[in-house]
């Protein structure tokens, strides 16, 4: 089996196993206790979180541990939020930011006395324009938000020129930096970091909280003595070293790591649009994370394909609405405005094969292909008919990628110059007909409503 789904989590790091089955015989008592043994779990978390403080580039004393990057997410959206209310209630987050962090902007905008949110959009490639972001900065801005890398199709962010324009106005800027803190240290003037141990190959149930000194931060919630007040409870002590352990390792190896996953990544980027007809390759093709690489498959069922691929003998991801239990797609493909229909995403983990890459490209074309053809997608030996210059096609109650296909079936019916109209319920069709439009040189005139769902409305060009 080859496990493809290291954004998700990475394999557990042989060094992070060998700490944390270590620790658990040194470091089970309280750290906060005088005697021998709370002394020398005390001796193991510092040195921990130097280690960890000294990978992230910040002071010892800025950095807490918590439960998980979640837990750091909202702890530090919170707490520098409620450290600068003085100053104002606006948020700046971009359309892309992984769910915790627009999660917590959700319950700053529900919060008593009326936060507010600005949302940066993003290009088709994912990244955000550092002018936009200046733009969105107010005289009430008390904080702004943007990951390092996107968790769904790698695009790195600009986050030093982002810093910057935000240092500039006197605004701190926060960083998730789950997806890229194993790579690399995040350059740039950032006031506050989060991460999470399970995406470099620590142990789960491990965040980092770095608030640099000269941000203002109130923690939420009721006090505690533990990690500066910032992180309540007590230390899960052998997960902790773990987490130090392994950061400290994936770096050591990332330089010749990162040349090798990039140089695999860019074979499945290159060759599955030649391997696979009608596919398009989403995210930055240079400026990205080393691993991971996701393209779309037009007239697939994402969820079936997962599981096709898995039977096949591999773990991929997808953000395709036809593998969520909302039956939208993924706020990431969507916030693009690419094809979200037969999403996959590929992210290696360290030691991932060329071989494993290769077997992956050979399985891809012909698991595609019975996917489509279950679904009845269209081929190149379909039938055109004749039809007047406008036809309706009801796919209400149909979901993704069905509305398409059966546009995709039609479209060959109307004369050049006429139009089809799509009629769904289907929140993924307001992203992908567009997709394919563009995919196909046809003409998408926009969407308008209807009896029930909406319609929208395309026009043959070719």
């Amino acid at each position: 089996m080859a496990y493809f789904d290291a954004a998700s989590a990475a394999p557990l790091h042989p060094v992070a196993r060998q700490a944390l089955l270590a620790s658990l015989d040194e470091g089970w008592a309280d750290p906060a206790r005088l005697y021998r043994e709370g002394r020398r779990a005390r001796l193991l978390l510092d040195a921990a979180r130097e280690a960890a403080a000294e990978a992230v580039g910040c002071r010892a004393d800025e950095l807490v541990f918590t439960p998980s990057g979640t837990r750091a997410v909202h702890s530090g959206v919170a707490g520098a939020l409620a450290g600068r209310r003085r100053v104002g209630r606006h948020l700046i987050v971009s359309a892309v930011e992984h769910s915790s962090v627009l999660h917590a902007a959700e319950v700053h905008e529900r919060a008593d006395g009326g936060g507010s949110v600005t949302e940066v959009p993003v290009d088709r490639t994912g990244a955000v324009d550092p002018a936009a972001y200046a733009a969105a900065l107010r005289e009430d801005t008390a904080l702004a938000c943007l990951q390092s890398a996107n968790h769904e199709v790698g695009t790195e962010q600009p986050v030093a020129e982002v810093a910057e324009a935000c240092r500039t106005a006197g605004v701190p800027l926060l960083v998730d930096a789950a997806q890229s803190l194993g790579w690399g240290r995040i350059e740039g003037g950032w006031s506050l970091l989060t991460a999470s141990a399970h995406k470099w190959g620590g142990p789960s149930g491990v965040g980092l909280l770095v608030v640099r000194k000269g941000t203002r931060y109130a923690p939420q919630g009721p006090g505690d003595e533990r990690e500066s007040g910032r992180a309540p409870g007590f230390e899960n002590l052998p997960a902790i070293v773990a987490a130090a352990a392994s950061l400290r390792a994936v770096r050591a190896e990332a330089a010749a790591e990162a040349t090798r996953l990039r140089e695999l990544t860019e074979r499945i980027r290159s060759r599955v649009p030649g391997l696979v007809p009608d596919v398009e390759v989403v995210g930055d093709p240079s400026r990205r994370l080393p691993g991971i690489v996701t393209f779309s498959c037009l007239y697939v069922d994402g969820e079936t394909l997962l599981h096709e691929l898995d039977r096949a003998g591999f773990s991929v991801s997808s953000g395709s609405s036809c593998t969520s239990s909302t039956l939208t797609p993924s706020h990431v493909l969507r916030a693009m405005g690419v094809l979200s229909e037969g999403n996959v995403r590929v992210s290696l983990p360290p030691g991932a094969t060329a071989e494993d890459v290769e077997r992956f490209l050979e399985v891809l074309p012909g698991t595609v292909a019975a996917v489509r053809e279950k679904l009845g997608a269209p081929t190149a030996t379909d039938t055109v008919r004749t039809a007047g210059p406008d036809l309706v096609v009801d796919a209400l109650g149909r979901r993704c990628p069905v509305p398409v296909i059966e546009l995709a079936k039609v479209i060959g019916d109307v004369p050049v110059g006429g139009t089809v109209r799509v009629l769904s319920d289907d929140e993924a069709a307001r992203l992908d007909i567009p997709a394919w439009c563009e995919m196909r040189g046809q003409e998408y005139l926009g969407e308008e409503p209807a009896e029930r769902g909406t319609a929208h409305l395309v026009r043959r060009t070719s």
